[in-house]
């Protein structure tokens, strides 16, 4: 789906997160800038308004508590899949009722759940953002 600003982008995530359980793990591949923070502020709006969003860039984690808990990681800063572990942070993936959103997710690829959800947000040379759903 192309998007032509964020707001466009907000309303394809707000309807993504109508479909969201208990237990799914989102992984947002996507450039320095390409939308990844904003897609995740469109879902905790629908799913936990009363929130305020921010890139977790320094702190890894950022929970969001709503009609479900929701997880949002930025994994840029680490520095491999060991260190993920080491924090505790695999009990996320496997034992959560939650949902987890995983900016940089291939900092973990070979942990990730099969059932993972990805979101590939990708810079259009027109200004847009082209938005990938799998």
């Amino acid at each position: 789906m192309l998007t032509k600003s964020e707001a466009e982008t907000g309303k394809i995530a707000r309807l993504f997160a109508k479909s969201l359980q208990p237990g799914d793990i989102v992984a947002l591949h996507g450039d320095l800038g390409a939308g990844k923070t904003t897609f995740v502020r469109a879902v905790v709006e629908e799913i936990a308004p009363e929130n305020f969003v921010q890139s977790p860039t320094f702190t890894y984690l950022n929970i969001y508590e709503g009609k479900l808990p929701l997880y949002h990681f930025d994994l840029y800063r680490i520095a491999n899949q060991e260190i993920f572990v080491q924090m505790g942070f695999l009990d996320y993936l496997f034992e959560n009722e939650g949902i987890c959103f995983i900016e940089w997710p291939q900092r973990i690829s070979s942990l990730l759940p099969e059932k993972t959800k990805h979101v590939v947000l990708t810079h259009e040379e027109n200004g847009g953002r082209m938005i990938d759903v799998r």
